[in-house]
């Protein structure tokens, strides 16, 4: 398993200049090994974050008064716990779904329009398969780590402005908990 720190490449340079709020309304699930390093990452740091997680169906990081993660530096227009941060934050801009009927995890890259560094992915073939790779072992793992509960809730969650990029084999016990 990669360090936490060679979970994504840094792509603040494209995140910081886009004007989009991918850290707003977003509620990336927690699981709770998640929150686990994600607490003692900001002790380690000692940020002082007063109960950062909030539980409505499934746990999430707190948000802001105008919606945006607790996570999120509005100034730098960094998240603060980038290093260690929720592994749909990582995966983005490729996020998923599970068809029930075929039993496959469905593979989606968000639109130029919703993410630049999607725009920048899909130009770069190489890059993007190497993008999805990494991708695909955060959402799997955080499938797997994922209550039952939590799982269903998350995928209830509409994805505008996605378009499929691929599927694949979602194990039975993530299936199960469906």
């Amino acid at each position: 398993m990669p360090s936490e720190v060679e979970r994504q490449k840094d792509f603040f340079s494209v995140c910081g200049r886009c004007k989009i709020n991918c850290c707003r309304d977003a509620r990336p699930p927690i699981t709770s090994k998640r929150k686990e390093i994600i607490e003692a990452y900001l002790k380690k740091q000692n940020i002082q974050i007063k109960n950062p997680f909030t539980r409505k169906d499934y746990t999430f990081p707190k948000e802001d008064e105008d919606g945006y993660c607790v996570f999120y530096d509005r100034k730098s227009r960094q998240c603060i716990v980038h290093q260690v941060k929720p592994e749909t934050c990582v995966a983005g801009p490729i996020t998923f779904d599970i068809n029930k009927k075929n039993q496959k995890i469905e593979w989606y890259l968000k639109t130029e329009g919703i993410c630049p560094l999607a725009g920048i992915l899909f130009q770069n073939r190489e890059v993007l398969e190497r993008y999805f790779e990494s991708a695909k072992k955060e959402i799997l793992r955080l499938l797997r780590e994922l209550d039952s509960e939590a799982l269903r809730t998350i995928l209830k969650r509409e994805e505008p402005d996605t378009f499929k990029i691929g599927e694949g084999i979602v194990e039975k016990a993530v299936l199960d908990k469906l």
